[in-house]
């Protein structure tokens, strides 16, 4: 039995706001808090019209501040964008203002293209310094030492739990080499999934951090009150995943029946499948399934429908399905 989590992209709908996208972070973090959801995270994405959590530790500390015992993080910073120390420096805040409740998970690539890599003022070549940057982060959350004269306040001496995430073997690697727990984004990137997975558990060192391995996989639901219903919610995120691939990001889409070409819907196939969509006794089925053959430590669901009340529905019938299905413990 494992926990389940959320993750967030705090969609932009079309037609709304940022201030709207971040409104229904809140509201839907609230929500999976009183459904006994473990995390809610939210991730750095740049210069993206259709997601509002660039500033990812500023959101985190909005939808800290609205919930209580839910754990909220980042999944995730994408390190090669910032200096370790601004980092320990702003989830040393948060664990500061909500302690035992801050998660930071780290990922190599940019969260965006080369020109806004420019505008951040970062080296394109600064991924290539990803272990020494996961390394210098782990240090700042440690007590400093005598004659240390860099250290991060707050930070310094705090229990901020530190995840690598990836979508290849290199994160896999290096999470098991450093004694990291892991976090792989099969909701969008799945072909490497089980080969991580294995190569993860087969090369895990323990560490001060963390004893034996433990794993974290993703997928999307999308639950509708029929398959219909369901399937035509689904086309919001397939017109968002379509639009990225084609390097024109929108506004999260309205649902609307779509007809893709060949190779588009052999992409949404390929890199969507373990996206379940249905009723909710499909898609707590669907992950059950998943579930036990691939045995995660942990779950994390994104629920990317355009509807907040659809959203919450979902949210809601998987916790009540997996439950009653006791395939999974909620906690």
């Amino acid at each position: 039995m494992i926990p389940l989590s959320i993750l967030d992209l705090a969609f932009i709908n079309e037609g709304s706001s940022a201030a709207d996208a971040l409104h229904r972070s809140v509201d839907l973090a609230v929500h999976a808090e009183s459904l006994g959801f473990r995390r809610f995270w939210l991730a750095e994405h740049h210069a993206m019209p259709g997601i509002a959590s660039a500033a990812t530790a500023v959101a985190i500390g909005y939808v800290a501040g609205a919930t209580k015992t839910i754990r909220v993080g980042a999944g995730g910073i994408m390190l090669p964008n910032h200096a370790p120390l601004a980092v320990a420096e702003a989830f040393g805040t948060l664990e500061t203002l909500y302690p035992g409740r801050i998660d930071l998970g780290l990922g190599r690539a940019p969260g965006s293209d080369q020109a806004t890599m420019r505008a951040l003022r970062r080296d394109p070549r600064s991924a290539d310094r990803f272990p020494q940057d996961v390394a210098e982060l782990l240090h700042y959350f440690e007590k400093p030492q005598p004659g240390q004269t860099v250290f991060a306040v707050p930070g310094a001496g705090l229990d901020v739990p530190v995840w690598l995430l990836g979508s290849s073997l290199f994160s896999a690697h290096l999470a098991a080499i450093m004694g990291l727990p892991f976090a792989f984004a099969s909701h969008f990137a799945p072909d490497l999934m089980e080969e991580a997975l294995a190569l993860y558990r087969q090369r895990f060192e323990s560490s001060q951090r963390l004893q034996k391995p433990y794993a974290m996989l993703a997928v999307n639901a999308i639950i509708g009150e029929t398959p219909a219903e369901a399937q035509h919610a689904a086309t919001s995120l397939e017109q968002h995943f379509v639009a990225l691939r084609r390097g024109r990001p929108t506004q999260f889409p309205t649902p609307r029946a779509v007809s893709w070409s060949e190779p588009e819907q052999a992409l949404i196939d390929r890199t969507l499948r373990y996206t379940f969509t249905g009723t909710a006794d499909v898609v707590a089925a669907g992950i059950a399934t998943f579930i036990k053959q691939h045995q995660p430590d942990e779950l994390m669901i994104g629920a990317p429908l355009f509807s907040q009340a659809a959203r919450r529905a979902t949210l809601a019938g998987i916790a009540q399905k997996l439950m009653d299905r006791q395939s999974v413990e909620v906690s």
